[in-house]
């Protein structure tokens, strides 16, 4: 009997993001400086959406819009261009979306955000979680109550981390981590975490509380552990050229999960994660950037290095005989809508 569950439940903060890129420096107060590049569309818990998607997970996302442009044009996309799933979404009359301004430079970005606390929160939205086959989380300080719930229904659940602006790190945050089946964070973040002093000694920490730990290192590629495979991997990042970076780290983990969810073993699991992190490095955006298994595809026919030919010659039996319709990376302003 085929397994009509979501392959992919989310909830969390949903953004409309404008991202300005080709910055020649950062800017500095009573300056303008032009840029050569912008893209526009929808961020935050979005990016890891439309990544799953592209990689043709069923995909459940529980957000709220604003009623304004900026919601509207977020859901278009999300529902009508990725074939997401907003049954457990709402629409808040009078609420605003919120916009991050994001101002790539190099390997990172600045963002600027305008916006107010959501009208519903995460557990209001799931309420009773729908069972999935994963949820893809961003855990934070105050435990969510419908985590253990889609834990209990039997929900790998993969977690990440963001950003503690308080700069405490507190241990206690690790202790969702019974709820979970992966964990993911970056490498600042995992020895922030785990008061260590390197990537393997954080993934060495990570592993004792979670059957599978990553730890994320940018440039440097990824480190991972599989207990319950027994498995270890670390492999490299791509040389790619980054444009912006934003969203990379979601594009990294929704397409861990859909290899996961394929049974691939641990290291080329990470591996096709990192490749679809460093292919939408290369465009506008977030979400909008994530490769998808067209992109991929794409990718493995124009290749020509012999050696990432050997290393990722398991992408033969991996890329489905469909691959999809070609992505649309964020446009440069949001469609007019037809009245």
């Amino acid at each position: 009997m085929d397994d009509d569950r979501p392959d992919a439940l989310l909830t969390g903060l949903l953004f409309y993001d404008l991202v300005l890129t080709g910055l020649g420096k950062p800017p500095t107060p009573g300056e303008e400086i032009w840029t050569d590049g912008m893209g526009c569309g929808p961020g935050g818990i979005a990016n890891l959406a439309v990544a799953a998607a592209r990689f043709g997970l069923r995909t459940s996302l529980a957000t709220v819009f604003g009623d304004d442009h900026y919601g509207v044009h977020c859901r278009d996309v999300l529902a009508g261009q990725e074939g997401v799933d907003l049954s457990l979404s709402r629409t808040s009359d009078g609420w605003h979306t919120p916009v991050t301004v994001s101002l790539a430079y190099g390997h990172d970005r600045a963002l600027v955000t305008h916006g107010q606390e959501p009208p519903y929160s995460q557990d209001v939205l799931m309420g009773d979680p729908p069972d999935a086959r994963t949820a893809l989380v961003h855990i934070e300080a105050e435990p969510r109550e419908w985590l253990a719930k889609a834990a209990a229904n039997g929900t790998h659940i993969y977690a990440d981390v963001g950003w503690d602006p308080t700069q405490q790190w507190s241990r206690a945050l690790l202790d969702q981590l019974t709820l979970c089946h992966a964990f993911l964070p970056n490498e600042t973040e995992a020895m922030a975490y785990t008061r260590t002093d390197s990537a393997g000694a954080a993934l060495g920490t990570l592993s004792e509380l979670v059957p599978v730990a990553v730890v994320t290192r940018g440039g440097e590629g990824a480190v991972a552990v599989d207990q319950t495979t027994g498995e270890y991997a670390e492999v490299p990042a791509l040389d790619v050229e980054v444009l912006d970076a934003t969203g990379a780290g979601d594009v990294f983990g929704a397409s861990f999960v859909a290899a996961s969810l394929g049974g691939w073993p641990l290291v080329e699991r990470l591996r096709f994660a990192v490749l679809s992190a460093g292919l939408s490095v290369g465009h506008h955006g977030g979400g909008l950037a994530a490769p998808g298994w067209y992109g991929v595809d794409r990718w493995w026919r124009s290749l020509t290095d012999p050696d990432l030919k050997k290393t990722y010659g398991f992408l033969t039996d991996r890329i489905p005989a469909d691959v999809g319709p070609p992505v649309r990376h964020a446009p440069v302003t949001p469609p007019a809508r037809l009245p």
